[in-house]
């Protein structure tokens, strides 16, 4: 089974996500220019909306860093280790596999970011408890005092024996939520890699945008009353947009990637459905404010067949007739699906569900609407357990 959700969601003013000048990220579609909002800063905002809303078990948590010595070195100095030895376990350990680390500005970090569940980096920390002595005798003899790096084949042949194939069992994914949803890499250990079972696609605008410049001036309120001027000044780019998003979950790679844990399957599918809906990236939040939810969530269970709806809007839609531009791209959308039924049929569709705060644009998905998000899940978590 594949869990599809479709939003529209308007913002007002912002720059959610910027580009590398600083103005919010665009894209053209259908020969208009569009806002963007990469799939990279809504995957984020739905990986912090997993912990902000306490929406998965603390054993489901991960993280995405190279400061994961560091982490580890924590729980290890809180079982009386020191802290230079917790990180030449810990670094000796991970050299094992082939991850390397260096010493930074004070701290311990990897040559590249990983992305590790709370309980691989808690069961490495008890491996490297357990084989305390001879993981600090090695990165001695490899790294000296001076923590300066060998090579990474050396490493791997001085490491303790039996080492590399526990750290290999250890990095195995666990049962973490975000890792199992959005997939990852390991350079090192293409094992240990990870197929995403969801899709995020970039969320367009559906309506045609022009960028705007804010010119902001900030008063030193110190200064003397008889002086002019500003103490600093400044502009920021930022616009304003109705933003289509789509996403899918494959429950069968979701149910591989946890170890065919079922139930674990389906409280993570829940918790992907309402941090999505709730999820709002962060940028520029401070001085913008842009908390506005979604007006219109579709979610569709389905055995194949995905349709992105994104050209419901290659003709950008636009406030017509006293109708504003969130009813205009429901309607939009909701004719859109139409025509697709009409023309290729719904057999692979197991169910559809649709909350909309714009009734009245709702026609050709009205008799699939509910009253509530609540309402939404619990029909979609149902839906998914109807067997082909």
């Amino acid at each position: 089974m594949i869990v599809e959700l479709h939003m529209l969601q308007n913002f007002a003013p912002s720059n959610l996500n910027r580009d590398d000048t600083g103005m919010p990220k665009d894209c053209e579609f259908g020969g208009y220019r569009r806002a963007r909002i990469s799939s990279q800063a809504l995957k984020r905002a739905v990986r912090m909306s997993f912990d902000k809303m306490d929406l998965i078990a603390a054993d489901t948590r991960a993280k995405r860093s190279k400061r994961f010595v560091e982490r580890a070195t924590e729980l290890l100095t809180a079982q009386g280790k020191s802290v230079d030895d917790a990180r030449r376990a810990i670094s000796m350990a991970l050299a094992s596999v082939g991850i390397m680390t260096s010493l930074e500005k004070e701290e311990v970090l990897t040559e590249y970011l990983l992305f590790l569940g709370d309980t691989e980096v808690h069961r490495l920390s008890d491996y490297c408890l357990e084989n305390w002595d001879a993981l600090v005798a090695s990165h001695m003899k490899l790294w000296g005092e001076g923590w300066k790096k060998p090579a990474k084949d050396r490493a791997r042949k001085e490491a303790p024996a039996g080492s590399e194939k526990a750290v290999k069992s250890i990095l195995d994914g666990g049962k973490a939520a975000a890792v199992a949803l959005f997939g990852r890499m390991l350079a090192d250990l293409p094992d240990s890699n990870r197929d995403a079972a969801s899709q995020v696609a970039h969320a367009i605008s559906t309506n045609r945008i022009s960028m705007e410049l804010d010119y902001y001036t900030a008063v030193d309120d110190l200064n003397p009353e008889d002086t002019a001027g500003a103490g600093m000044i400044g502009t920021v780019g930022f616009n304003s947009a109705c933003f289509y998003r789509y996403a899918n979950v494959d429950m069968g790679q979701l149910k591989h990637n946890l170890q065919g844990d079922e139930e674990l399957s389906q409280r993570i599918l829940e918790a992907f459905i309402r941090a999505s809906v709730n999820a709002v990236p962060t940028g520029k939040q401070n001085s913008m404010a842009a908390h506005n939810p979604p007006s219109f969530v579709l979610a569709v269970v389905r055995r194949s067949s995905l349709w992105n709806l994104a050209n419901a809007f290659l003709k950008p839609v636009a406030p017509e007739g006293g109708e504003d531009l969130a009813l205009r791209s429901v309607k939009a959308l909701d004719s859109y699906w139409g025509k697709l039924v009409r023309m290729y049929g719904d057999d692979a569709v197991v169910g559809k569900w649709v909350v909309s705060l714009e009734e009245d644009g709702v026609d050709n998905l009205k008799a699939s609407t509910v009253p509530s998000i609540e309402a939404l899940v619990e029909n979609v978590l149902t839906g998914t357990q109807v067997r082909q």
